[in-house]
């Protein structure tokens, strides 16, 4: 799907606002100052939106371009065919396309490189087959070759299981339906390292499944192994991802078979279950921190919003020229009454509407306080609430706030 119109749909907004804002965010403009003086350009996106949009944006660009350089690697090996081509282009994460060139990344020296380097790859495609009812040993024995390194049939069988272990642990199709039983029936695991903590004592003998764990424990866990207090570690039932690899790579209940099965068995070991482990911790982490980052930002929002002046009313008016001052009642408890737009600075100069609009807020919600920022246009906001309050049956007072940090 094309990236923008993507980006509409999953964020909920229409193609012209997204363009706009994409448009402001290449040119070097921050998301605050996208929110504060952009609105009319992205149609009043919020600042929410637009960070949303950011990352997004931000994570799309990465994956096409990661994309390009899978596809550019595989084809500069001359093994790019069109079916891995579409799977490539339709992959939607990271960790997709990352599986699909697994097989194909290059590798640092492994156990099945060194039997690739012995000649041994035609057994392990021999013995994968599962279409003879020889035994595996007898196949190696013909692959003996002390100039390559072989010396043993058992040499060469072993060399054929690593490559056939390798080749199981590069199935992006293996990875994802372990990824799917690790939500369904996967568990974090923490225990202490023996160091004395009370902070994280609580987490000593600690079990989740890894779809019901809580972010606060992910992001504490996270931090006792960090600090060497915790060790942690995913737990899965062994037979329940050994059957699932067997599933995938046993086709025949032959010698040959009994080795693949073998081999699948040393895969999800020593080379899958490692990464996999890693993966959910990292995975688990990222979304806890996110998470973390909503709650904080519910919490300042709640702070923000306690009441300025005990037992007041208060009208808070942000100063501007073309865009309007900003006008917000609280009431003596903090809650937002009602927000209004004024244009009394230049270029309208609607002083006289501007006069009527708060005259009719204080009268209507019994304003006894006006709190002026310090921003732009202040001097000529505050000469027009001056000048107002004189015209004023019941004594309201002003005051002049520092708005310093209210873009950011």
């Amino acid at each position: 799907m094309e990236m923008m119109t993507q980006l509409a749909q999953e964020l909920h907004l229409r193609r012209t606002q997204v363009e706009a804002a994409v448009a402001l965010l290449d040119q070097g403009c921050t998301v605050p100052f996208i929110a504060r003086y952009r609105k009319e350009a992205t149609e009043s996106m919020d600042d929410a939106q637009l960070r949303e949009l950011c990352d997004r944006l931000a994570y799309l660009r990465g994956l096409e371009k990661r994309r390009e350089e899978v596809r550019a690697s595989i084809e500069a090996q001359g093994k790019l065919t069109e079916e891995l081509a579409t799977a490539i282009s339709e992959a939607g994460t990271l960790a997709e396309v990352e599986d699909l060139y697994r097989p194909y990344r290059p590798k640092r020296r492994t156990r099945a490189g060194v039997a690739r380097e012995k000649g041994l790859e035609k057994l392990a495609a021999a013995i994968r087959a599962q279409d003879t009812l020889r035994e595996p040993l007898a196949m190696a024995a013909e692959y003996v070759c002390a100039e390559k390194g072989v010396e043993s049939p058992e040499d060469a069988l072993q060399g054929a299981l690593d490559i056939i272990a390798e080749d199981l642990s590069d199935d992006a199709g293996i990875r994802a339906a372990l990824r799917r039983l690790i939500h369904a029936e996967g568990r974090i695991i923490s225990a202490g390292s023996g160091a004395e903590n009370q902070t994280y004592r609580m987490y000593d003998d600690f079990s989740q499944r890894v779809n019901r764990i809580a972010s606060h424990q992910v992001l504490a866990i996270s931090r006792g192994v960090k600090e060497g207090f915790l060790k942690a570690s995913l737990s899965l039932p062994e037979e329940s991802a050994q059957s699932l690899l067997r599933a995938a790579a046993v086709r025949a209940k032959n010698p040959c078979g009994r080795a693949v099965a073998a081999a699948a068995e040393d895969a999800y070991k020593r080379l899958i279950f490692p990464s996999v482990e890693r993966e959910t911790f990292s995975d688990l982490f990222e979304a806890a921190s996110e998470q973390a980052i909503k709650v904080f930002a519910e919490n300042l929002h709640h702070l923000l919003m306690q009441p300025p002046v005990r037992g007041r009313v208060v009208l808070g008016l942000d100063p501007a020229y073309r865009t309007g001052c900003k006008i917000a009642v609280v009431d003596a408890t903090g809650k937002v009454l009602d927000t209004k737009v004024v244009y009394p600075t230049a270029p309208q100069n609607k002083v006289e509407e501007a006069k009527a609009e708060v005259k009719k807020l204080i009268k209507k919600y019994g304003v006894s306080l006006i709190s002026v920022g310090n921003g732009t246009a202040s001097r000529e906001s505050e000469q027009v609430i001056v000048e107002m309050l004189k015209e004023l049956d019941t004594p309201v007072q002003y005051v002049i706030v520092n708005e310093a940090g209210a873009s950011v």
